[in-house]
C-alpha cells in the first residue's frame, strides 16, 4: 500500500528511544523527510545515524527540551527552513512522574502541565501556519491509555493529558476547513525506557521484584504481552499519511485490548 509519504516532512519529538525513533524511522522508511529532536545529543545523533542507514532517508537532527519554548520554536522554524515545508508534526514528550496525589507540589503540577499539555500546545501553534502553506497537514499526539482509563500511581498522567484531548478534539474541528487532520493515540503497555522505569518505581513501592511486576502487568492483557514502539509507531505512521485522509479528532488505543471501556 502506498502511504502517499514520499516527499513530505515529518516532525518528530522524543525521537532518540522508545516510540519516538520508530515513529522517525517509519516515517523515513516510507519515503519521508524527518526532523528529530530530543534533549540528549548522543542518543539522539545515534537514532539519526540508525535512521539515515537502515531507510537511506533524508533525516534532520536538533537538541531540544519541550518543556521549553524557546526549544520547540527553534526545532520547527529550523526543520522548515531546512525542507522548506511541514506536513506532519507527532507530538511526544514523555510523561510525569509517578506518584500520590498528597506528595505533589503546586510546581511538580506545573512542570507536568508544562511538559505534558504545553509541549503539544506550542509545537502545534508553530507548525499550523507552516502546514496551512502547503494546504494540508497531520498532529498526532502520543499520550497514554491512561485517558481512558486512569492508572493508580500516575495522577499526573490521569489530569493533564486529558486536557490534551480536549484541545485536539477542539482544533480538528477549528482546523478542518485547513485539511489539518488531528489525532490522538493512546498506547497501553509498551515496552519501552519508560514503561520498564515506571514498573521498577512500581516495583520498588511495593517492595517485590521488577520481573514479577512485569510478568503481571503483562498478564493483564488480553494478548498476554507488551506491544513493540514498532507496532505503535506504525499506526502513527498511517495516521500521518494520505490513506487516513478522512480521520480526525479521534482518539485511537493501541493497547491489546487492556482498556476495559467500550467506548
Amino acid at each position: 500500500m502506498d502511504l502517499g509519504l514520499k516527499g513530505k516532512v515529518a516532525l518528530v519529538a522524543g525521537a532518540s528511544q522508545g516510540m519516538g525513533r520508530a515513529t522517525a524511522f517509519g516515517f523515513a522508511r516510507e519515503g519521508a523527510k524527518v526532523s528529530i529532536c530530543a534533549r540528549g545529543e548522543a542518543a539522539l545523533n545515534q537514532a539519526a545515524d540508525m535512521i539515515r542507514k537502515e531507510s537511506g532517508g533524508d533525516v534532520l537532527a536538533m537538541t531540544a527540551d519541550m518543556s521549553k519554548a524557546e526549544d520547540i520554536q527553534r526545532f520547527v522554524k529550523k526543520s522548515a527552513e531546512h525542507f522548506g515545508r511541514i506536513d506532519i508534526i507527532v507530538n511526544n514528550a514523555g510523561g510525569p512522574p509517578p506518584g500520590d496525589f498528597l506528595n505533589f507540589t503546586d510546581e511538580d503540577w506545573n512542570n507536568a502541565f508544562n511538559l505534558s499539555f504545553m509541549s503539544t500546545m506550542r509545537m502545534t501553534r508553530e507548525a499550523v501556519p507552516y502546514m496551512r502553506k502547503v494546504g494540508a497537514g497531520r498532529v498526532i499526539n502520543i499520550t497514554s491509555y491512561s485517558v481512558k482509563e486512569p492508572i493508580a500511581g500516575l495522577v499526573l498522567s490521569n489530569a493533564i493529558r486529558s486536557g490534551v484531548i480536549g484541545m485536539a478534539k477542539t482544533l480538528s474541528r477549528e482546523l478542518g476547513r485547513d485539511n489539518i487532520l488531528i489525532n490522538n493515540i493512546c498506547p497501553g503497555r509498551i515496552d519501552t525506557e519508560r514503561a520498564q522505569k515506571l514498573n521498577k518505581a512500581r516495583a520498588d513501592r511495593l517492595k517485590r521484584p521488577v520481573d514479577e511486576i512485569n510478568k503481571e502487568m503483562a498478564a493483564e492483557v488480553p494478548l498476554g504481552r507488551y506491544g513493540t514502539a514498532d507496532e505503535t509507531a506504525d499506526l502513527i505512521v498511517f495516521l500521518g499519511s494520505d490513506r487516513a485522509s478522512y480521520i480526525t479528532g479521534t482518539t485511537i488505543q493501541i493497547d491489546g485490548g487492556l482498556v476495559r471501556g467500550i467506548q
